[in-house]
């Protein structure tokens, strides 16, 4: 019964981050409440046998909570109680909920928020933006907000997404009271007993057998699936050569600059990662490699831009007054917060995917690039003096046990990648990197260290994944993954032609 207590309530942790859209999946920790002191905004939490201590504000999200103010909506939280916390910047709490998973037999009331809950599909009404879900033999209405997520669904919106859900389907759902209505905060299908992409019980993989996959890097000329291997034309690991004059052309360029933009030499090389929860915890073991780097140029400063949810599909449109624009808008947060500005970005490193692919090879990895596409043209448009752009595929996806990112998507993600670099080396205009050539719409694109590898087995360089490398969804990281995924990131950037020069100490 633990087991399956524990399952349901770190499958449904991806959908408080993506919902808050704040932090990253692995910023979530777990720990015990040792005091809380409303008044002073402060609470002190025992995680993993020390205690830390938070600051709260009016924004620091309650979860399941309901109140005008902080004090009302923290009126649950006794001294000795099992929670969950998310922190952001400073030390101060974004969100804070109670780990209350519960077991079978032993539901919460409808809507109460407190966890995750069974129940099954009765009506969907796409239009309306409704559902109704007979839980413990009560029919409960759930209305659908902007942010309410859907999980294992392949439609493009979210009426699409929701219509897939058959009446008489088994569902795990949360939800909670809003403006005094049952919303849905988070939906997806409910584990069978199958073993199959969307059952298995839990910790049951979800992947099929990946022993036959070979690392784009070892693939070479051999095809997959019709499309040859290596990370570029030819089934070669290597850049070609005048893509390689270009790449350090522009590294040469690469200085310190100051809030305008301008040569300072007391200025500072931004480098930024853009991404999701999966990249930004590659980034935040990228920023524990760092903090023990003597080499690093002091004026570099690594900015980790990715964010919780924030998928490939959810951030290519900045404008979209929804997802993309909180995305984009947090990561100008996040650079105003350490002192710097957009015209001070001049690298970034990316790594994207899609939640709950369904589309087969190679419509997902084209779908996936055609994304990417839209993203480099992002960081052109909002981050002018960015000249270099590094792109990872996926970490392996085969001890997955939800159909988040699992294999053989994860291995294909690589492919689109591929593609992209490869669109820009046939000098296709909508990624031109030249002003010599016309208007500027991408940075210089090249594959940056490759993440992949097929589990245990290790790649020619030696480097490999163990299932204790990632958390209990098989997909994130788990603190030995981060060192991992950071340490291959550390090695690239100071071990590549086109970004060693500025990366370290002169």
């Amino acid at each position: 019964m633990f087991r399956r207590t524990a399952f349901l309530a770190l499958t449904f942790i991806s959908i408080w981050t993506a919902t808050s859209g704040t932090a990253s999946a692995q910023e979530i920790q777990r720990g015990k409440l040792k005091k809380l002191d409303v008044e002073k905004r402060t609470v002190v939490v025992t995680i993993g046998g020390k205690d830390q201590e938070f600051k709260l504000s009016e924004e620091t999200q309650v979860l399941g909570a309901t109140g005008k103010n902080l004090v009302e909506r923290l009126k649950g939280f006794k001294e000795g109680a099992n929670i969950f916390v998310r922190a952001g910047d400073g030390g101060t709490l974004t969100g804070i909920r109670h780990d209350e998973a519960p077991a079978e037999g032993n539901m919460p009331a409808p809507a109460d928020g407190n966890g995750p809950q069974r129940g099954k599909v009765k009506k969907v009404d796409a239009d309306r933006r409704s559902i109704t879900l007979t839980v413990d033999g009560k029919d409960l209405e759930l209305t659908l907000t902007d942010r309410t997520q859907i999980r294992s669904a392949s439609g493009n919106t979210q009426a699409e997404q929701l219509a897939e859900f058959k009446v008489g389907a088994d569902v795990m759902f949360m939800a909670r009271k809003q403006d005094g209505k049952d919303t849905l905060v988070g939906l997806m299908p409910a584990r069978g007993e199958d073993g199959g992409r969307r059952g298995g019980g839990p910790g049951s993989r979800v992947s099929p057998d990946t022993s036959s996959l070979k690392p784009l890097t070892e693939l070479g000329k051999d095809e997959y699936r019709g499309y040859s291997g290596g990370l570029y034309p030819d089934g070669k690991n290597t850049r070609p050569e005048s893509h390689e004059a270009v790449g350090l052309k522009l590294a040469r360029q690469v200085q310190p600059l100051d809030s305008a933009g301008k040569p300072d030499p007391q200025g500072k090389i931004v480098l930024l990662s853009i991404g999701m929860s999966n990249t930004s915890q590659s980034s935040q073991g990228f920023q524990q490699a760092l903090a023990g780097e003597s080499a690093k140029n002091p004026q570099l400063v690594f900015v980790n831009g990715a964010q919780g949810g924030m998928t490939a599909a959810a951030i290519q449109n900045p404008k979209d007054n929804g997802r993309g624009t909180q995305y984009w808008s947090t990561v100008d947060q996040r650079l105003e917060a350490a002192d710097l500005t957009r015209k001070q970005v001049q690298a970034v490193w990316i790594k994207q995917a899609d939640a709950g692919p369904s589309q087969g090879f190679p419509k997902y990895a084209q779908t996936l690039q055609t994304e990417l596409v839209r993203i480099v043209q992002v960081i052109a448009e909002r981050f002018p003096n960015c000249k270099l752009a590094y792109l990872s595929s996926r970490t392996y996806g085969g001890y997955a046990t939800t159909p988040l990112n699992p294999e053989p998507y994860a291995f294909e993600s690589g492919f689109s990648v591929k593609w992209l670099i490869e669109q820009q080396l046939k000098g296709d205009p909508v990624l031109n990197y030249d002003p010599a050539k016309g208007d500027v719409k991408a940075p210089w694109l090249s594959w940056g260290p490759n993440l992949w590898a097929n589990g245990e087995t290790k790649r020619a360089d030696g480097f490999s994944y163990e299932p204790a490398d990632f958390v209990a969804d098989g997909t994130h990281q788990s603190p030995s993954g981060q060192r991992k995924v950071g340490r291959l990131l550390l090695d690239f950037f100071k071990g590549d032609s086109t970004t060693r020069d500025w990366f370290l100490r002169k």
